[in-house]
């Protein structure tokens, strides 16, 4: 005898769409409360002075010193390109000192942070993931809490406040570079001087650019390291839930910087 089958009010493929969006709407809630959790606790660490101070600095070493060649190289080349790109469109249209104001307002207000970003996701996201995610699968977040050692403030905040401090000083190195390697670009080039590539850079210059620069630096170093911090916390399954982890926190990480940089314009450019 057979039992009688199941029935549901909803149509079957109707019914599964709304068990996936609310499954995925229950797996940001809960990313939004852990990520909520690590901020609290990493500002409280800070406040109560638990932060180790040659952590940081040991951190700023890996995370900011050993990153600015791979940074001025990319910065570089943006500049190259923004400037040699720019003076085909320009050619015999565009009076040529406006590619100064073109190569420093693209590098400034978009370029260098974003793709100084995109790189320290690369190099130190997926690194501070990688590295949790194993001291987490091979148990040593859990033997430093056994001791009453707070994870948080050991291995948490050192680098979340390494890459906060880190992050303009790279932008700001970035943007300098890329403009001189466009201004080198255009000489080579278009012909176009270095006197007439400043005017024309100082022509369309405000000076809330470099401060909305370095506030999108602030932003992208504050979100990477809190997300791949918060994705190593979370790893689980051995070395293969490590390279998932990782990979998944990569994803993340780019997504945020994406969704922050197209927010910026419309809050501070208007």
């Amino acid at each position: 005898m057979t039992e009688p089958s199941s029935t549901s009010p909803l149509p079957r493929p109707l019914a599964g769409l709304l068990g996936r969006i609310g499954r995925t709407s229950l797996l940001v809630s809960e990313h939004a409360g852990q990520l909520g959790m690590l901020v609290v606790a990493v500002f409280m660490a800070v406040v109560r002075v638990r932060v180790s101070w040659r952590d940081v600095m040991r951190q700023i070493y890996v995370v900011g010193v050993q990153s600015i060649p791979i940074v001025l190289v990319t910065a570089g080349l943006a500049g190259i390109v923004t400037s040699q790109q720019g003076g085909y469109q320009f050619t015999g249209s565009i009076p040529l000192y406006v590619m100064g104001s073109v190569v420093t307002e693209s590098v400034v207000l978009e370029m260098g942070p974003v793709l100084t970003a995109i790189v320290l996701v690369g190099r130190v996201g997926a690194r501070i993931t990688a590295e949790l995610g194993t001291m987490k699968v091979s148990e040593q977040i859990d033997a430093l809490y056994s001791v009453g050692r707070d994870p948080i403030e050991i291995l948490a905040a050192p680098r979340i406040l390494a890459l906060i401090i880190s992050m303009p000083v790279l932008v700001g190195m970035a943007n300098l570079f890329a403009i001189l390697a466009g201004m080198v670009s255009a000489q080579y080039t278009l012909g176009l001087g270095y006197e007439t590539f400043f005017y024309g850079a100082r022509l369309f210059w405000h000076s809330w650019d470099m401060f909305y620069s370095l506030l999108k630096s602030i932003a992208f170093g504050f979100a990477i390291p809190v997300i791949a911090v918060h994705m190593g916390l979370r790893t689980g399954g051995g070395a293969a839930g490590v390279g998932k982890q990782t990979t998944q926190s990569v994803m993340f990480m780019t997504l945020t910087i994406l969704i922050l940089d197209a927010l910026f314009p419309p809050l501070f450019l208007q």
